[in-house]
């Protein structure tokens, strides 16, 4: 990943208001540490939250975005143009990646495991099959390339052609 603000040790963290669950998702399969906070709280906590971690609150609302300078009004409404207008306003240019991904659930750290670590909690098949299987530090998920990888991965190159 390349990023154009501040370098690869300063990369933004984001807060996801109610509206932005999926972009939030999204932004975790490129590799940044994304919080999206359910249900929805009210707007101050979330301008407190974002204040004291140092995260950029990405919002819908527009009385929410005046909360400070690291807010920003996300105006697109499809995805892939909310992924492209975050990206782009912040001069970030990422890779078209899973390497760096975190857990799409929990926002938590992806580890690589052997085969028999989870071995009984993956499907028969996938256990014979898969190549490489990553769990997430904090809510244990599993995660293994398979065919929802592709078209992940083709969503992605698709944004970053978008940037370049």
């Amino acid at each position: 990943m390349i990023l154009t603000t501040g370098g690869p040790d300063q990369s933004p963290r984001f807060l996801c208001d109610a509206m932005l669950g999926s972009l939030a998702r999204w932004l975790r399969f490129f590799g940044f540490d994304s919080v999206f906070l359910e249900p929805g709280p009210e707007d101050r906590i979330l301008e407190e939250v974002a204040r004291k971690e140092g995260r950029w609150l990405l919002t819908r609302d527009r009385d929410l975005a005046s909360a400070g300078p690291k807010t920003m009004l996300v105006r697109a409404d499809g995805l892939e143009d909310q992924l492209v207008e975050v990206f782009g306003r912040l001069n970030l240019r990422p890779d078209a990646t899973l390497e760096n991904a975190r857990c799409s659930e929990c926002n938590g750290d992806l580890v690589d495991v052997t085969r028999e670590d989870v071995a009984g909690i993956t499907p028969p098949h996938v256990l014979a099959t898969a190549a490489r299987f990553r769990r997430c530090a904090g809510c244990r998920r599993v995660y293994w390339p398979g065919s929802h990888a592709n078209r992940i991965l083709e969503r992605m190159a698709a944004v970053v052609s978008r940037l370049n």
